[in-house]
């Protein structure tokens, strides 16, 4: 339960100060000994959808597979060696450049984002 409190939800931001995205989920992992241990943050539609659950879980992952090219939505998952510190936000040691975009963020960007006149010299 102090663990839902002190991650879930909670802003992650790169080592520039940016934006990730908000954890929506743990993955959990068991050591050698038995003992259990963060393995990576989850974020992104799939996971928020999983966490939930019902209809509205349903919806989320359902609007997050139709903008995908794949359609298998996973999460984006941030390995936790790359976590700096957790206080008000999850920071991160990494460069958000560093981390794998997330499906849903691919397909808005080159279907629409990138197709916004001068998007190509927006600072980032």
């Amino acid at each position: 339960m102090q663990l839902g409190r002190r991650l879930l939800d909670r802003q992650i931001v790169d080592r520039d100060g940016r934006l990730v995205g908000k954890v929506d989920d743990v993955e959990f992992a068991v050591d050698a000994d038995g003992v259990p241990y963060v393995a990576a943050l989850l974020t992104g539609q799939a996971a928020l959808g999983q966490r939930i659950g019902g209809r509205v879980g349903r919806l989320l992952v359902a609007v997050a597979v139709r903008f995908t090219e794949d359609r298998a939505v996973t999460p984006l998952r941030i390995p936790y060696r790359l976590v700096a510190r957790v206080d008000s936000a999850v920071r991160l040691r990494v460069c958000l450049d560093d981390l794998p975009s997330a499906p849903v963020e691919r397909w808005l960007r080159r279907h629409l984002i990138d197709r916004i006149p001068g998007a190509d010299r927006a600072s980032g």
